[in-house]
């Protein structure tokens, strides 16, 4: 199966973005690690990807419901906690599909667990470094096997007790530390992470709210071993989603788009910044506080882009919207250097590879480095056929690029965008794009 996308006359019009996948995650697992009250999650992402830590919790005994969205609205799940101590031995390997969130974070929940687990994925996720979570969870006493000397899915956790650690993170990375604030829920002592740079604050932000005894000083977080409460959290707008119709509108010759309820929390809104950099018209517009994340809506227009340089702290920001943010750049005045974000060769696929890939094929000036990529701007994105290399964001950056190329774009392997964004293609068919 393939999709064309052609550039329409116009872009006008509102979209509201799907739930946060980050805040899901952390709104299931959290809440199913608390007491015995029951939770209400409104919004809730309808990817694959937090359909995957769905089931795995169900599989570890914890009662789940969800009512299905309709239109614009999420779906809504009511979670009943079971507490740190109350999850069962799984009778089934868990499978986290095509989810490196729910790998990483579930295999902080795991690591101390009173029985035998595995958890695997799709071919994929059996090809993405694991060690990072396995070596620091090893030292606070886990005792895990896997693939490739214990880096790669499968990964066996034997069960046992945990102790409180002194770690400094070797990346900025919010899937590591949440993994080892959730192992330290319940490991003996404190547990002590040094951060490089700021990552995405999701895990603080909703531990806190449940009670957790959590400490931020500067850069490094201080966790006592601590009991959950429930909470309900209504999930606002997912910004990586988003991301992709900011990028359409400011590169399309004549748009205006509204996009609602996004999650504008400073550690994930790196895209905006990047955009206003690049001078982008880009207005946030009633902004609010929703279940202790800021929201907005987010309007933007057709902009005249300039290339900028993506370095340093802003990095870890934006990391899932470099492969959109790559589009932007082969339209933009001059030239775009990305830097510091070798985090890219470890996604879904390659996307320094299959960025630049796909870039060249349409006529871009570009190129990848070790940690990133340099894109000649000022350029004409040309049309033609292009794969997707299984990797939703990828496909969905090629969907965008048809929306502003002269010349129609067909993406094989389409599908793969409900791994995050299942209603992605219906969005691009009511603006106008979709052509077959």
């Amino acid at each position: 199966m393939s999709v064309t996308i052609a550039r329409p006359r116009s872009l006008r019009g509102e979209i509201t973005s799907p739930g946060d996948k980050s805040v899901s995650h952390r709104a299931v697992i959290f809440n199913a690690l608390s007491n015995t009250n029951t939770a209400k999650i409104t919004n809730f992402s309808p990817g694959a990807d937090c359909s995957s830590t769905e089931h795995i919790m169900k599989s570890l005994g914890v009662e789940i419901t969800r009512k299905l969205g309709g239109g614009a609205d999420g779906d809504t799940l009511t979670v009943k906690g079971v507490g740190l101590e109350g999850l069962v031995e799984p009778d089934d390997i868990l499978d986290a599909g095509n989810s490196g969130t729910t790998t990483r974070l579930m295999s902080g929940v795991l690591a101390g667990q009173d029985f035998v687990s595995v958890l695997t994925g799709d071919q994929s996720l059996k090809n993405r470094p694991m060690g990072r979570v396995v070596n620091p969870l090893t030292t606070m006493g886990a005792k895990i096997s896997g693939r490739a000397n214990n880096t790669l899915a499968p990964l066996v956790f034997h069960g046992g007790s945990l102790r409180g650690i002194n770690y400094n993170m070797p990346v900025a990375s919010a899937q590591l530390k949440s993994c080892l604030l959730l192992a330290g829920l319940r490991a003996d002592g404190i547990t002590n992470l040094s951060q490089p740079a700021e990552s995405r604050d999701h895990t603080e932000r909703m531990l806190s709210a449940m009670g957790a005894v959590l400490k931020k000083e500067g850069l490094d977080l201080i966790l006592q071993p601590s009991e959950l409460e429930t909470i309900d959290v209504e999930v606002p707008g997912d910004i990586s989603s988003a991301a992709f119709w900011m990028i359409a509108a400011v590169c399309h010759p004549d748009a205006e788009l509204l996009i609602r309820n996004v999650g504008v929390n400073p550690t994930r809104s790196g895209i905006i910044i990047a955009l206003k950099k690049m001078n982008a018209q880009l207005k946030l517009m009633d902004e609010r506080q929703v279940a202790g994340e800021p929201v907005a809506d987010v309007l933007v227009r057709t902009s005249d882009l300039k290339g900028i340089e993506l370095s340093g702290d802003t990095v870890p920001l934006l990391i899932d919207e470099i492969p959109v943010i790559a589009v932007a750049a082969a339209v933009a005045d001059g030239e775009t250097v990305i830097k510091d974000a070798q985090e890219l060769r470890v996604k879904e696929s390659d996307r320094i590879e299959s960025s630049i890939s796909w870039l060249r094929a349409a006529g871009i000036n570009a190129e990848g480095t070790s940690d990133g990529m340099i894109i000649s701007g000022n350029q004409q994105i040309n049309g033609g056929s292009f794969q997707s290399y299984d990797d939703h964001r990828l496909a969905m950056s090629l969907g965008i690029a048809g929306l502003i190329s002269e010349q129609p774009i067909t993406i094989s392997d389409p599908d793969v965008a409900s791994i995050s964004y299942p209603g992605f293609w219906g969005t691009v068919k009511e603006l106008g794009g979709l052509v077959g």
